[in-house]
């Protein structure tokens, strides 16, 4: 066998321990199949737990120092496990100026500063690799570069944010309010004391933003994306979309259209009985429908210390793998040749067409659900189904609940501004996208 490939890891945290005991629990079974060994020679962490790192007894020096690492000249492949935009972004670059390899699990990095990275290892002749980045453990972006090459991506829809499933899918089981949800999920380590990125759908946006340039072969527009978030669903929304036989969950929908791409993340009801609404707690799941394949699903965890150390070291793997061959002629980082991305344009949501959910509290009296649906009558959108529901004890409203067919975002903000306008109806319209995913 030839001699052992020298890896520096960045960051001891969840991923970083699970990197450590997966290379060293898997030795061998690795390097047959890498056809080198795989050791860690330098290692970089700010604070880390020492039971996490027992297994390796070859780590010469654990400093705080990361610096040391991108730097060291025996170190060939750079494990970035820190997160975050910077000091990530500049460490990474760093590490691809001293001819470095790079595996990283950090998609908010990738999705906001994937251009410039991707363009920098490009000319130095060196791999980025970040299949830990989306959807933790499910090989999805391999799956979308290599397994799936033939085909012309047509759509892509994914729960890649697992503490919102978790939250929706508590709610939905047993009734809970978000807030009690939310607190659950952060009680069991699900959610950070900060949950934003996740009920916010910044997480789930900054892996959307990823899957649609490797569908779609245009360059990572995180900033383009449409992006909400789960906190203003409510109890009586999950029981109502069950009613209609639907599912809430928080997707990342991209699809290519005849007018540009559409890169969204939000709440969306989708028919209970697809594999994917039914895919449950913190799991993730992605559904792809390509022109050749048709529809194929990816399930399993998105997250946690052993799944995303899966796929950390199957990109060392990787990488070891094609250390011997023509850098010219590696899988692209972005699924399609560097010189090849199309700039199509990513539509605004306006521009989106989605059928929808509307709730509303109406007055309890005759004629008004006539005036609702003659408005959106007039802006030519077509209603599927209608439940009133009981009025509260002495409440003169009740909760009106409707679903529409296809129509485009824009007649639909027309139209619930009219509604509002209606001295029948109270408050706001409380509007969640539907799709129906049908392969």
């Amino acid at each position: 066998m030839m001699e052992p490939v020298k890896v520096g890891l960045l960051g001891l945290g969840t991923v970083g321990g699970g990197t450590v005991t997966v290379l060293t629990r898997n030795r061998d079974e690795i390097a047959r199949r890498a056809g080198r060994d795989i050791v860690i020679a330098r290692a970089a962490a700010k604070a880390y737990n020492r039971d996490a790192i027992a297994g390796i007894e070859h780590v010469p020096s654990i400093t705080d120092d990361a610096w040391a690492v991108v730097r060291d000249p025996q170190v060939q492949i750079v494990i970035e496990l820190i997160g975050g935009y910077s000091p990530a972004r500049e460490l990474v670059l760093e590490a691809i100026a001293n001819g470095k390899h790079v595996v990283t699990a950090n998609k908010a990095l990738i999705a906001k500063h994937g251009n410039e990275i991707f363009a920098a290892a490009q000319r130095r002749g060196v791999t980025v690799a970040f299949e830990a980045a989306v959807a933790g453990g499910i090989p999805i972006i391999k799956a979308l570069r290599e397994g799936l090459a033939a085909n012309r991506i047509e759509w892509i829809a994914g729960i890649i944010n697992g503490t919102s499933n978790y939250i929706l899918t508590q709610m939905r089981d047993h009734g809970r309010s978000f807030d009690d949800a939310l607190a659950e999920a952060q009680a069991l380590g699900y959610a950070e004391a900060d949950p934003t990125f996740d009920v916010e759908g910044v997480d789930a946006a900054h892996k959307l933003t990823i899957l649609g340039s490797l569908a779609f072969g245009i360059p990572l527009q995180f900033d383009r994306a449409y992006v909400e978030g789960i906190t203003r669903i409510e109890a009586q929304d999950v029981a109502n979309a069950e009613e209609f036989g639907y599912r809430i969950k928080l997707l990342g929908i991209t699809r290519k259209t005849a007018r540009g791409v559409e890169l969204r993340v939000h709440p969306t009801l989708i028919p209970a009985r697809r594999l994917i609404a039914n895919v449950n707690g913190v799991m993730n799941a992605v559904l792809i429908e390509g022109d050749a394949v048709g529809p194929t699903l990816y399930y399993g965890a998105g997250a946690g210390s052993l799944p995303t150390a899966s796929a950390v070291v199957a990109d060392v793997v990787d990488i070891v793998r094609a250390l011997t061959t023509d850098p010219e002629n590696r899988v692209p980082h972005l699924a399609f040749q560097p010189g090849e991305l199309r700039d199509l344009p990513v539509l605004p949501i306006d521009e989106v067409e989605t059928a929808y959910y509307l709730r509303m509290q109406a007055a309890d009296r005759p004629g008004v659900i006539a005036a609702v649906a003659g408005i959106l009558g007039d802006a030519g959108i077509s209603i599927e189904a209608i439940h009133q529901k009981e009025p509260a004890e002495g409440d003169t409203h009740v909760p009106l609940v409707m679903l529409t067919h296809r129509v485009r975002e824009r007649q639909m903000n027309d139209a619930i501004a009219r509604i509002e306008a209606l001295d029948a109806v109270r408050g706001s319209v409380h509007r969640i996208r539907v799709e129906q995913l049908a392969g």
